[in-house]
């Protein structure tokens, strides 16, 4: 019998409450993080914590080792004394359960940068030696970064392949002119994300103070504008102009008629190995900071990936190309130590891609919504599972819950409610349910399936381009009576806290031992 057996939400902090357009590190990440204790949650699970790139894509970022800048809670900044109240009095009026992210991007901007300068002028002199301790920790990813993000503004936002040769090459001339030219620049993406780290580890250290730790998100390929591929090219499979011969996605799917084109580069394999897969090794040793436990988007690449000749409008030309298989997580283990994975086994999953789990004994996913095709022998079925499955009502590009039973067929939801037993009337908490009473020792619920809302709370939807991401919730939604809910729920299907364990201070309540707390937002 499992000796653990844990349950956790699923929700990006962008989805977060709060006044400036998009959910933050600030009071309401907090917040949430007293909910799920309230209701016996251990687990938050995140999507990948960069900065978003082409529509808005957590998946789809120019850097896999950067924080996404719009995540900086500006009320912090104002509590640590770089930024006055005034300046955020003129916020402007943002929709309350969406994120309109060009819009705070013009709002989010100009304030981090006024709170950089302040910072240059001497405020908040206390933080200097830890942003300086920052940059030299970090200067491995950090200085390509922020040289990236500064060459390409300076290019008007233009990929890297169209920039000027020497600089598109890394020329080492062109490497230090640009890093003199923009170093004001290059200091400011420094300073994003220091800050971004500094808030982001705050409320890590809170949530695991609370039993609650994070479960991340790491796509396994990388954008192609990306500082990741423009530093490291050697180990992707692109032509001397930068532009890859090859892209990656899907083979047509129940997702996509003709699947899925991401675009993404493709690995050269060969050459990682010979740098001992020394890229991923930094990418998991750097995520271990932010996070407690690594998801692997699309772990099926790692045995083999779909791969698309370069200019195809479609994916259904492609082939599977082999991966390098156990041999990467083997090296990643020899230098990094144990690594808590969790492994996106979902799509069209072929034999090789089941012999490698399990010969790396890596936990799965089980997603409910694609359990009920009235066939007892569906793996997807709780009667099914294995202790070490992950069971999902369902993920960031699933409908919710209630979305998806409604535009079921009649025979599909007599499938449903024959399962459960019940007649479907609160088919989301049903779904939660099962989940939370399945073998599967660990249990995942997405928030908009706790909340009962229907697909207008969705967040992707796959192949989209653009439209996805957005959902917010407000503050009366996250309400107590939820929390408790789940807590007896999980109570009942023995996935409750050890009683007596330490909890954390809110470092937002305004008071601590008697004093103002430094963190609170003035």
């Amino acid at each position: 019998m499992p000796t653990d057996r844990v349950s956790g939400v699923l929700a990006h902090p962008t989805s977060l409450p709060g006044p400036h357009g998009i959910g933050d590190l600030g009071p309401a990440a907090f917040r949430f993080v007293d909910w799920l204790s309230r209701g016996s949650q251990r687990r938050w699970q995140v999507m990948p914590l960069g900065p978003t790139g082409f529509g808005d894509s957590p998946y789809a970022s120019p850097s896999a080792f950067a924080g996404n800048p719009l995540l900086i809670s500006l009320g912090w900044l104002a509590g640590d004394g770089l930024l006055d109240e005034s300046d955020l009095r003129e916020a402007p009026e943002f929709p309350e359960y969406e994120v309109e992210f060009e819009r705070v991007q013009r709002y989010k901007y100009p304030l981090l940068r006024r709170a950089f300068d302040r910072f240059r002028s001497g405020a908040a002199a206390d933080q200097r030696p830890a942003f300086d301790a920052f940059r030299q920790a970090e200067s491995a990813w950090l200085d390509d970064y922020a040289l990236f993000v500064a060459v390409k503004q300076a290019h008007g936002g233009v990929a890297w392949t169209d920039w000027e040769e020497p600089i598109r090459r890394r020329d080492p001339k062109a490497l230090a002119e640009w890093r003199e030219r923009l170093a004001d620049e290059v200091r400011y993406q420094q300073f994003e994300q220091f800050q971004f780290r500094r808030q982001w580890t705050e409320l890590k250290r809170y949530a695991n103070e609370h039993d609650v730790r994070i479960i991340g998100d790491i796509p396994i390929f990388a954008a192609h504008d990306s500082a990741d591929v423009w530093a490291n090219r050697d180990i992707f499979q692109l032509e001397e102009s930068g532009i890859p011969t090859v892209v990656a996605g899907v083979p047509p799917d129940p997702f996509s008629a003709t699947g899925q084109l991401w675009g993404n580069p493709v690995y050269d394999w060969a050459a990682n190995e010979t740098t001992g897969y020394a890229w991923w090794v930094a990418r998991v040793r750097a995520m271990l900071e932010t996070v407690d436990i690594i998801r692997i988007d699309h772990f099926r690449a790692f045995a083999a990936a779909w791969v698309v000749p370069n200019g195809q409008e479609t994916a259904e030309g492609g082939q599977w190309e082999a991966g390098p298989g156990v041999e990467i997580f083997r090296t990643i283990a020899r230098e990094v130590g144990a690594t808590p994975f969790v492994i996106e086994d979902l799509g069209v999953i072929t034999p090789d891609v089941i012999a490698l789990r399990d010969e790396l004994g890596f936990p799965g996913m089980k997603v409910l919504q694609f359990a009920f095709e009235d066939d007892p022998a569906n793996p997807y079925l709780p009667h099914n599972y294995g202790a070490s499955d992950v069971v999902y009502t369902g993920t960031h590009d699933n409908q919710t819950t209630v979305g998806w039973f409604a535009t079921r067929s009649e025979s599909e939801r007599n499938a449903v409610t024959r399962y459960l037993g019940r007649d479907g009337q609160d088919i989301a908490w049903d779904l939660i349910r099962l989940a939370l009473g399945s073998v599967a020792e660990t249990a995942i619920v997405a928030l908009q399936d706790v909340m009962r809302l229907g697909d207008e709370a969705r967040m992707n939807v796959p192949g989209r381009p653009t439209g996805n991401w957005g959902w917010r919730f407000q503050s009366h939604q996250l309400h107590d009576g939820l929390a408790d809910g789940l807590a007896e729920m999980v109570w009942t299907y023995g996935r409750a806290k050890p009683p007596g364990e330490p909890r954390g201070h809110n470092p937002y309540d305004y008071t601590v031992s008697g004093t103002a707390h430094p963190l609170h937002p003035r």
